[in-house]
């Protein structure tokens, strides 16, 4: 049975080190630039949204 043990040792030091390499990584490949860039479009359209909105309710 120690073998089987050391096989789930081994399982979940694998598991730990997989997850700490990943840690803080993003996938979308994106630079930090262009990741900026993606994300103001991003808030401009909500605002615009926002915006549109709360419009007609001022009227």
């Amino acid at each position: 049975m120690t073998r089987g043990n050391q096989r789930e040792l081994a399982r979940q030091k694998n598991a730990k080190k997989h997850i700490d390499m990943h840690k803080g990584k993003r996938n979308d490949g994106l630079s930090a630039a262009a990741r900026k860039q993606r994300d103001a479009e991003i808030m401009q359209q909500k605002q615009k949204k926002a915006n549109e909105k709360m419009e007609p309710t001022s009227k």
